[in-house]
Parts: structure tokens; C-alpha cells; sequence
């Protein structure tokens, strides 16, 4: 059977010639596993030159999570910036070429650390202290941007963000045919309304972890990925997301994370590095916290129906609904400590 995530790499290899990029035949492109949102290939061609190609998924797309075009204006927009990002090579909106848009970037040599194994096999002891460090020095520089400076001010609306991305979820989790669950409910309601003020709008990536990092062998931030979640929004609910996936021994999160190995710095030291950083205070951080474990609930609920629907081909995910019931859990224990 054919595989449907393969690449017309001969499509794709004229098209970027046509962009003015020099392409030696035979190009070459493979799925590179680990993302769950869009599809991502790695293409190589006889000289040795290295490219990435993002693309929606196969089924079972949501316009706003699964916007490449999107996510390349985001990544071309920080290339002026402080932010490591990878440069942009073109972008393709013309669904005549490979029936969706996609675009491509330069690849970017590195690891992605998004596990423990990998982590501990390409990091030694050094680069793993200075791993979490430079994460939230990168993140804290993120959130310095000014949208206006580089194009971004309508991102986003801005205000509300966890309102908003509350009521987002749930919504597309009902589209998918994913009804929240009476627990899911139950946290969702107690963060609803439990939110507090949102004292600052910055550029927010969404998704900011270490499994979405490119990180050099001394443990450097040398690109940020997966830019399709960002949007104007909190900041603190960058810095949520990046603590809890932190993971730390025996913290009762369930997904895999490549910090709960020895060397890594501790998640308590991470958070007072960004709030020194930054200057803002993290008195509801115990929020942002659950706020983050239920938003990897509902998002995860939805890439296990996108699965099952065939929206990533061959690529296998696994689909453990029982992920999504112990990060419920865990949300709602992460709520009550911050007496919601």
C-alpha cells in the first residue's frame, strides 16, 4: 500500500528551483516523526543540502492549529529578532503544487531533546544544567518582543488569553467528536473561574518545551519550532506550559519528558530565573500550572481522535486516552494547590 504522507519530492524539488534555490537530483524527503500537529519532512538532495517541509496533516484539520503559511510569517517575522529560529528558504499558498500549502526552511543541526533516553545519549552534565537556563533566557526574550516591531501586532487578540483558549479547546474538542469528559468539565469550570487578571499581552509561542527546541551539543538553544499555537496572548501561560513539562521524578505527570534525568536544572530555579529575568511576578504560577496540565489534556484528547481518523498516515502515535485522564488529574490537583 502506498504510503499517503510520501512527498512528490520531484514536485517539490522543481518548485524550489523556481524559488531560486539550488537543488542537485535526486531530492530525497522523510517524515520526521515526534510532531503531532503538522507534518513535517526532512529533504536532502545529492549535494548534501539540508531542508525542512511543513505541511497540514493528512485529515482531520483545524485552520487554526494547522496554519503553515501562519507559522512561516511568525518565523520570518523573529529572524530580525533575538529569538533562534530557523530561516525561512519560501512558502507555497498555491494548492496546485501539493494540493495544501506548505513552506520550507533551512534545516538546523542539532538535537531535539524530547525524551529522556535522547536527552541523557546527546547531553552530558554540563549541557543539561545549561539547558533549562538558556530555555527561559530564549523564552524571556520572546516575550520582550514588541509585535509592532516586527510585523505581528495583529497576531492575535490578545486580552482573555485563558478564557479564550479554555472555551478554544473544549470547543474543538466537540468538533472532533471528543466531548469533554465530567472531569475535564469539572477543571474547566474551576479554571474559568478561578482566572486571574492578565497583567501583561506578549508574542506567546504555545507550545514552548524542549521537545520543541533545536539544541546544540553544550546544551544551546539554536531554534525554536513549531510556531503554530502562537498568537498575542499571557506570558505567564508560556512559562506554565514550559514548567510542566519539566518534568521532574515523581511528579505524577504522565508524559514523557527529557528533564527527570540527573543534571537538569530544578523547575523552582527555572521559574525564579525567568521572573528575575523579566520582572514579572509569579504569585498565580500554581494556576498557569493547571491551567497548562488541562490545555495537554484536551489538546492530546484531539490528537488521539485525529489518529484514529488517519490524519497522519503511517506516522504512528500512539493514542493513550489514559494520558488524558491522569493529566486531568493532575490539572485538578494543580488547581486546588492554587485554591481554585
Amino acid at each position: 500500500m502506498t504510503d499517503p504522507t510520501a512527498l512528490p519530492v520531484d514536485v517539490v524539488g522543481r518548485w524550489l528551483a523556481a524559488q531560486g534555490t539550488q537543488v542537485v537530483p535526486p531530492l530525497r524527503a522523510e517524515v520526521i516523526t515526534g510532531g503531532r500537529s503538522n507534518l513535517t519532512y526532512l529533504l536532502s538532495d545529492a549535494a548534501g543540502a539540508r531542508w525542512v517541509l511543513r505541511r497540514p496533516p493528512m485529515s482531520g484539520v483545524i485552520a487554526s492549529a494547522h496554519d503553515v503559511l501562519r507559522e512561516h510569517r511568525i518565523m520570518a517575522a523573529l529572524e530580525a529578532t533575538a529569538v533562534p529560529v530557523p530561516r525561512m528558504v519560501a512558502a507555497c499558498e498555491d494548492t496546485s503544487v501539493l494540493s495544501v500549502p506548505f513552506f520550507v526552511m533551512q534545516y538546523v543541526a542539532g538535537v531535539v531533546p524530547g525524551d529522556q533516553e535522547l536527552a541523557e545519549q546527546t547531553l552530558d552534565l554540563p549541557a543539561r544544567a545549561a539547558l533549562g537556563p538558556h530555555l527561559v533566557d530564549v523564552l524571556a526574550g520572546l516575550h520582550a518582543v514588541t509585535p509592532s516591531d516586527v510585523g505581528l501586532a495583529d497576531l492575535g487578540k490578545g486580552t482573555d488569553y485563558v478564557t479564550r483558549q479554555l472555551t478554544r479547546w473544549e470547543r474543538q474538542l466537540d468538533r472532533l467528536g471528543v466531548p469533554a469528559t465530567a472531569a475535564m468539565r469539572e477543571v474547566l469550570i474551576r479554571l474559568r473561574d478561578g482566572a486571574p487578571e492578565q497583567r501583561d499581552t506578549t508574542i506567546v509561542h504555545g507550545d514552548f518545551r524542549p521537545g520543541n527546541v533545536i539544541v546544540g551539543e553544550a546544551g544551546q538553544v539554536r531554534a525554536v519550532l513549531d510556531w503554530e499555537l502562537a498568537t498575542l496572548g499571557d506570558p505567564l501561560a508560556d512559562v506554565g506550559w514550559l514548567l510542566a513539562y519539566w518534568g521532574e521524578p515523581g511528579d505524577g505527570v504522565p508524559l514523557p519528558s527529557p528533564t527527570r534525568g540527573a543534571g537538569f536544572t530544578r523547575r523552582d530555579d527555572l521559574a525564579t530565573r525567568y521572573a528575575e529575568t523579566t520582572g514579572r511576578p509569579l504569585d498565580d504560577l500554581a494556576y498557569y500550572l493547571a491551567f497548562a496540565l488541562w490545555r495537554m489534556a484536551a489538546i492530546l484528547a484531539g490528537v488521539n481522535a485525529r489518529a484514529r481518523q488517519g490524519a497522519y498516515g503511517a506516522v504512528s502515535v500512539d493514542v493513550a486516552d489514559r494520558w488524558v485522564e491522569q493529566l486531568t488529574d493532575a490539572a485538578r490537583a494543580a488547581a486546588q494547590a492554587a485554591g481554585r
